[in-house]
């Protein structure tokens, strides 16, 4: 999304912004992409009037017991000096609260845990719904470099050559590769009609490229439907198979399936493709939801958290249920809810797998939003499939290995899709 995420009940996935929680797992969903002070006993309070740090403890007072090991007098020390004596007059003392907790949050190393100011959290949700300006790619963090998880499909970033795997150095000819991914992303985003130059790395080439890509608004659809025929090898009789996309695990993404289901039970479809390729993830509780329209009872995915592991059970009577033959087709740009679902549905046995290791997003985010507008999004867990495979990093490899080249991709061709369609011919 220039970002990625997730929640427990479907039922109650249409209230989630009434609800001051979320769990995540998108790279989320990255893309809008220190001192921690916890309220007033950390060290500061808000006023009620100004919603800016008053001071609680100062020089000469003495510390909450729990932080005697750290001078809070020092951070205070610094605010003055830089309201005072930086040369980069006025100092907003918003800039330099927001700035302090995104120093607290950063100093984890996590690329995953962000602090959102009010702008930024607002600007995060409104990604989450589907719709945002930017380039329409996922980014996320693969052996300490600034990825594309994936860009989404018929996005300027597709259209401008942009591929699962590229690796960002420099944005607008500036160096990025030691910045943070929320830094990143705020580079990369802009308005619409607006450009962006990007200098990638690609695996196997030895030099790097430039590509420009017009910023425009990406309104990204959860859910499509398209229809392959293929011939029974043993009967010889014509078959139609029904392809669903599942580009991301928005709100709205499991209603929207119940819709395509409901379509492809009715019209006499033999098999169903399911396409997670460059999928960077979403809601957790989206994911659930999906993968119960296959999974009637038991666990869909294992949260491992530092003191406990949480399983989430499949949601009883999601409809209308999917018996067909299902086929998975997963690249290095599926992430995330996309790993829980395939994961799910490969441990089960009741899909088979085609394509590339998935990308390896298995943490959990926990998204809250914050008094004053602005929100935190921690890594509290990691993900487990229902046999307890590890998902961080590793990915769900696929039952049929299948490469889809740069060459395949330049004369329009698909080798992936194609395997899928001739394992279900031989099934007939």
């Amino acid at each position: 999304m220039d970002n990625s995420s997730n929640q427990p009940l479907i039922q109650d996935q249409t209230n989630f912004w009434h609800k001051n929680k979320a769990r995540f797992g998108a790279l989320f969903l990255v893309l809008i992409l220190g001192l921690i002070l916890g309220r007033a006993s950390a060290g500061y309070g808000f006023s009620e009037i100004s919603n800016l740090p008053v001071r609680v403890f100062g020089l000469g007072t003495e510390a909450p017991t729990r932080y005697r090991d750290v001078n809070f007098e020092l951070f205070w020390q610094i605010w003055d000096k830089l309201k005072s004596e930086s040369l980069n007059q006025p100092v907003e003392d918003s800039k330099l609260f927001y700035g302090a907790l995104k120093g607290a949050v950063a100093s984890l190393g996590d690329p995953y845990t962000v602090f959102f100011s009010p702008t930024e959290a607002a600007e995060f949700k409104s990604e989450l719904t589907g719709t945002f300006d930017g380039i329409g790619a996922e980014l996320g963090f693969r052996n300490k470099a600034i990825t594309i998880i994936a860009p989404l499909p018929q996005s300027p970033a597709e259209r401008a050559g942009i591929r699962a795997g590229d690796i960002i150095l420099e944005v607008d000819k500036k160096d990025v590769t030691n910045l943070s991914l929320d830094e990143v992303v705020r580079k990369i985003r802009g308005p619409k009609n607006t450009s962006v130059i990007l200098t990638l790395f690609r695996q196997g080439e030895t030099k790097t490229r430039e590509i420009t890509v017009q910023r425009a608004t990406i309104v990204v659809p959860p859910v499509t439907l398209s229809w392959k025929d293929i011939k029974g090898d043993k009967d010889k009789k014509n078959y139609r198979v029904g392809v669903i996309k599942l580009s991301t695990f928005q709100e709205n993404t499991p209603n929207e399936l119940v819709r395509i289901a409901r379509e492809v039970v009715t019209k006499n479809t033999a098999a169903v493709i399911i396409d997670l390729r460059n999928n960077p993830g979403g809601y957790l509780d989206a994911a659930v939801a999906v993968a119960s329209h296959w999974i009637s009872q038991g666990i869909i995915v294992k949260e491992a958290y530092r003191d406990r592991v949480d399983e989430e059970w499949a949601v009883p009577g999601r409809e209308p249920r999917l018996t067909l033959p299902t086929y998975i087709l997963i690249n290095k740009g599926s992430a995330s809810a996309s790993e829980i679902l395939a994961g799910a549905l490969q441990d089960n046995g009741l899909a088979v797998l085609i394509g590339e290791t998935s990308f390896g997003k298995g943490s959990v985010q926990d998204f809250e939003d914050l008094g004053d507008g602005s929100a935190i999004k921690i890594t509290i867990a990691k993900w487990l499939t229902p046999k307890g495979r590890q998902i961080n990093e590793q990915g769900i490899e696929p039952n049929i290995k299948v490469e889809l080249t740069p060459e395949d991709i330049d004369k329009n061709k698909d080798p992936q899709l194609d395997r899928a369609l001739l394992e279900i011919s031989k099934k007939f």
